[in-house]
């Protein structure tokens, strides 16, 4: 266990390396999630709807969409001279290959949310000191599940001709489930209810992500084979 995580750990900063040096996908990423929070904002209507009901699905679209951007790069960077080929033929278990892939992604996917989060905080003139630590912890489940989810879809989409399009078309449906409690979990924050009106929707997100997290680990070795 120990050296599988290891394994994973190195997987993780050689890509987290690579993006590093680039800063393209991170970039794009960062970008258009802040074009995302622009444009709802001049599309509200603020006597209409108020705030606290706009923020929580403005936050989990930019989110979502954005990520893809850093899943697309996931295993697209080692398709141009087939690295893949190498890092298979390594003496690295196929699991531990997934998971590094995810620990980069995650790891990718939290700095998005970290840029996006004072933006729609400032932009809709949302208090978000005092529940600034359940907030985290509902970012973090939510992206540890859509992480999992998208690492999978990447590895399957990497080798067709349409990974781009075919990407958001398999994660997207999974990722459902992943975002309705995280949207509902945000609104009930952002409107000030307690904190404990949303330790359900935690423990579903929760749920998700060991299901979908044990279940694409297990499923990755065949993606491969396939």
């Amino acid at each position: 266990m120990g050296d599988a995580l290891r394994d994973s750990w190195v997987i993780a900063m050689k890509d987290l390396a690579i993006e590093f040096r680039t800063r393209s996908a991170f970039l794009s990423a960062v970008v258009f999630a802040l074009l995302g929070v622009v444009i709802f904002f001049f599309a509200w209507d603020p006597t209409a709807v108020t705030a606290a009901d706009l923020a929580p699905g403005v936050l989990w679209v930019v989110f979502t969409f954005s990520g893809l951007l850093g899943l697309h790069r996931s295993f697209g960077a080692e398709q141009a001279d087939r690295a893949i080929d190498g890092l298979l033929a390594s003496p690295v278990a196929r699991e531990s290959i997934y998971l590094g892939k995810a620990m980069a992604n995650l790891i990718f996917v939290i700095g998005v949310q970290a840029a996006s989060i004072p933006a729609i905080a400032l932009f809709y003139g949302l208090p978000i000191g005092s529940v600034l630590a359940p907030l985290c912890a509902i970012t973090l489940l939510a992206a540890i599940g859509l992480v999992a989810v998208g690492t999978l879809f990447s590895a399957m989409a990497v080798n067709t001709r349409l990974a781009e399009l075919l990407l958001p078309m398999l994660s997207l449906p999974f990722f459902v489930p992943i975002v309705i409690p995280a949207a509902q979990a945000t609104a009930k924050l952002l409107s000030g209810r307690p904190v404990g009106e949303t330790l359900p929707w935690l423990k579903l997100l929760l749920a998700f992500d060991i299901v979908f997290t044990v279940g694409c680990m297990l499923a990755y070795p065949f993606t491969l084979e396939e």
